[in-house]
């Protein structure tokens, strides 16, 4: 049996997800009606998913906020600056491309008691209730939005703290995603059972309805990594921005997309830093700092996701309340996991936005598993290339400007 384990886990898992999806779809196709049986497992996945989403997002925010020190001359402040800007802006961008292109999923339940909000002030009521709920309270019935708010808080009071105390939450922090391997790592048989239900419930339909959201993620996606980062890092280094991003996204997107975790791409980014002839007092903070809160993929995934909840349950919403989206989007994909589907677990905070219950939040989590074999691989991609993007935009706009001002005093 050890053996069988070891084996399995030696396969890669996009295969291994890549398999369950195509085992789904034939069992739906050619016995519907004698697999029933095979849905448990999408369920139970999914249940899976909900038990340790929310101590993931508390321990992983606590854990990144804390460890970060100050006094230490670097570039950090521009970069984590074009951090910021990167991942609002793609939560934004993808805001605008799900109202021009909206899509629509095949939600099973959990919509019949939906109370949509009535405006923007309903919404920002809900929000702020939402922040000082009890921390305990909101880790039990998954207020996202209490959790990142305590998450946070607990943080910046824990950046006092001894090393030991730092140690033991970033050793939990650990612990967790350790954790939340193990569940993704069963996603092959839980997707296999989703894609069952869907099938057997939807038809093949539901093959165009997942294209249809696929390709406006990657489309996302792509429109960030190539027209608005290089804008950003044109706008820093007056230059052609286009050498660094391709080499970036060459060299460290490439390796991402494949190993689908920012954490894992790490050693990978430290490297091309080095090669690149950056500071390494800047790059050996920024780049695990960018691992953890450079998530300009993950605010995309969860804005479009988000979306497409919100379009199907026809929830109206203005300019305003797609505006608050865009910044929650931002900050709710700064406490990303850094292991493969962990924006998706963030879905269910920018749903409770709009009321959205969190059982119809985490089938929408379900659908992003099922095309996660490739929205996963490019949103890592993404986040992963942008950390060495942006900490070399930074030393590039350092440099530029002191050799400004040494011109100056020669003149």
């Amino acid at each position: 049996m050890k053996e069988i384990f070891y084996k399995w886990n030696q396969i890669s898992l996009v295969k291994r997800i890549f398999g369950g999806i195509i085992v789904g779809i034939l069992l739906a196709l050619v016995v519907p009606e004698g697999a029933k049986w095979v849905s448990i497992f999408g369920s139970l996945f999914v249940g899976a998913l909900k038990a340790v989403a929310p101590v993931l997002v508390l321990f992983l925010v606590i854990d990144a906020i804390s460890k970060h020190r100050s006094g230490t001359q670097t570039n950090i402040k521009s970069i984590i600056g074009l951090y910021a800007i990167s991942t609002f802006l793609a939560g934004f961008v993808a805001v605008l491309a799900s109202f021009i292109f909206p899509v629509k999923l095949s939600l099973v339940s959990g919509a019949e008691d939906l109370s949509p909000p009535s405006g923007v002030l309903e919404v920002l009521q809900t929000l702020l209730f939402n922040i000082v709920d009890n921390p305990i309270n909101a880790l039990m019935n998954a207020n996202y939005i209490g959790i990142l708010a305590w998450a946070v808080v607990f943080g910046f009071a824990l950046k006092s703290a001894n090393d030991t105390t730092k140690t033991l939450i970033s050793n939990v922090s650990d612990a967790i995603s350790t954790v939340v391997k193990w569940v993704i790592s069963l996603a092959p048989i839980g997707i296999m059972g989703l894609v069952f239900d869907a099938f057997v419930t939807n038809g093949l339909s539901a093959l165009m309805e997942y294209g249809k959201i696929l390709a406006l993620l990657l489309g996302c996606m792509f429109f960030i990594a190539l027209v608005v980062n290089p804008l950003i890092v044109y706008i820093y280094i007056r230059q052609n921005p286009y050498p660094i991003v391709f080499r970036s996204l060459r060299e460290s997107g490439i390796t991402a997309f494949f190993t689908r975790s920012s954490a894992a791409n790490i050693p990978v980014n430290m490297n091309l830093c080095e090669k690149l002839g950056l500071n390494k007092d800047t790059y050996s903070i920024s780049i695990p700092l960018g691992a953890t809160v450079n998530m300009a993929g993950a605010a995309v995934t969860i804005s479009v996701l988000t979306l497409a909840a919100v379009h199907t349950l026809g929830i109206e919403i203005d300019f305003a309340t797609a505006l608050i989206l865009s910044v929650l989007s931002a900050v709710s994909a700064a406490g990303a996991s850094g292991v493969a589907g962990g924006s998706l677990l963030l879905i269910p905070l920018a749903s409770s936005l709009f009321g959205i219950p969190n059982d119809v939040a985490m089938q929408v989590v379900a659908v992003g598993f099922i095309i996660g074999v490739l929205q996963d691989s490019c949103e890592t991609a993404l986040n992963s290339s942008s950390d060495v993007l942006f900490t070399a935009t930074a030393e590039y706009a350092k440099k530029r400007k002191e050799m400004k001002e040494t011109a100056k005093k020669s003149a």
